[in-house]
């Protein structure tokens, strides 16, 4: 059992880091995440424009203070 999960968290962040995945082994996962989202039925997207009113205040927000800096 872990006791700390922080450190495994680290370890596995650490292990990733280290990988070197080919363009075809990244495709895969890409394509193993995309089956996964269908399944559990997050995607396809009921209305794709839902919340972008969000992300273009976020974009605006971020670029302002990249531009500040």
């Amino acid at each position: 059992m872990v006791k700390n999960s922080k450190i495994l968290d680290e370890l596995k962040y650490k292990e990733i880091k280290t990988q070197r995945l080919t363009y075809f082994r990244t495709l895969e996962i890409f394509e193993a995440m995309w089956r996964e989202a269908l399944t559990l039925g997050a995607l396809p997207l009921k209305d794709f424009m839902e919340g972008v009113e969000v992300d273009i205040k976020v974009a605006k927000i971020l670029n302002s203070c990249l531009n500040n800096s």
